[in-house]
């Protein structure tokens, strides 16, 4: 959002809220020209052999000026990616050599998006991909014709198949194959909401004070991990685990990690509860154990640039930057994971 020489009043007004929400100190937000820059001087967080996170590299450079700010990322069995750019309202393919190309660009709603909650513009964000290829996603736009649940399939169109709240804002997004439901984030409403994957009405699944924002934006990240679905907080910070109970049903919210403001999405690295965790505002990507602590793993020395998602493949972690505030350069990181220091076997 956050240009090199102007902020848009669209940007501006997000940024004020990012600001409020402790993402970043009112002094550095005052100008873009504050914004620090990544320094090839300061050490990274993966620059010993005996880190959990190793070998960064930037496999993938996007355009900012084409509104190509990566949100979220689903992975297939070719080693390809699968991104959702918030603003340009696109779904792309990233080939493991970073090719990208862009598979669909959703309809732009006829105000531009300008109602959309929290945010003012509309955007693409959590995406999903089913075994046979099939793509879910969302879309925000603070309209009802447009936000809600939306489906690609390989060689098709893209169709929205569930309608949600308006006023809300649809953020992260999870596929339980195994029951056929799709699970969405609501970093407004803060609400966890149940969607039959063949699509219809949706079910507030929860609705549990801890996915509340407190300012900004509540519930964001979510993943469906071992009969429970784990949701992130950004405003305050936190990791939630909300069990799956035998009817269905939200199970009593479970607070497992604090401390991490501006949290955006999580990925598990393996069995258990050890996880990483983008931190949008910091620039960092932190190693999350099952006792809560928590420690940083990469840093902008390694060329993170407001991070939004991540995925992880065997010993390999895929991480987005969207660029939000530094305004200079949305990637795709790929980093090696240690699996003797990240403690799993």
């Amino acid at each position: 959002m956050l240009k090199k020489l102007s902020v848009s009043a669209v940007a501006a007004g997000a940024l004020v809220a990012a600001v409020a929400a402790g993402l970043v100190p009112a002094a550095a937000a005052a100008s873009p020209a504050s914004v620090p820059s990544p320094s090839p001087t300061t050490p990274s967080a993966s620059a010993s052999a005996s880190a959990p996170l190793t070998n960064a590299r930037i496999a993938a450079h996007f355009d900012l000026a084409q509104g190509r700010t990566p949100e979220n990322i689903a992975l297939a069995p070719d080693g390809s990616a699968y991104v959702t750019f918030a603003k340009a309202r696109q779904i792309a393919r990233v080939s493991p050599e970073g090719e990208v190309r862009i598979l669909a660009t959703l309809p732009e709603p006829a105000d531009g998006g300008v109602g959309t909650p929290a945010l003012g513009f509309p955007l693409t964000v959590g995406i999903v991909r089913a075994d046979d290829g099939t793509l879910y996603f969302l879309y925000a736009t603070g309209t009802s014709d447009l936000t809600g649940v939306w489906r690609l399939r390989p060689g098709g169109e893209p169709r929205r198949i569930a309608e949600l709240p308006a006023d809300g804002l649809p953020n992260g997004l999870a596929l339980d194959a195994r029951t056929g439901t799709l699970y969405v984030a609501d970093s407004v409403r803060g609400t966890v909401w149940s969607v039959p994957v063949r699509g219809g009405s949706p079910t507030a699944w929860s609705t549990a004070p801890e996915l509340a924002p407190t300012g900004f934006l509540g519930a964001n990240g979510l993943k469906v991990h071992e009969g429970a679905v784990w949701v992130t907080n950004f405003d305050k910070g936190t990791v939630l685990r909300i069990p799956v109970l035998r009817n269905g049903s939200a199970g009593h919210v479970q607070t497992r990690a604090v401390g991490m403001p501006g949290i955006d999405d999580i990925a598990f690295t393996g069995r258990g509860s050890r996880l990483l965790a983008a931190l949008d505002g910091s620039n960092e990507v932190a190693l999350v154990r099952p006792d809560g602590s928590h420690s940083t793993v990469l840093t902008s020395a390694d060329g993170l640039q407001n991070p939004t998602s991540l995925a992880v493949r065997g010993r390999t972690v895929y991480v987005l930057s969207a660029g939000w505030l530094t305004g200079e350069d949305p990637n795709l990181i790929l980093a090696h994971r240690n699996e003797r220091a990240d403690g799993q076997r």
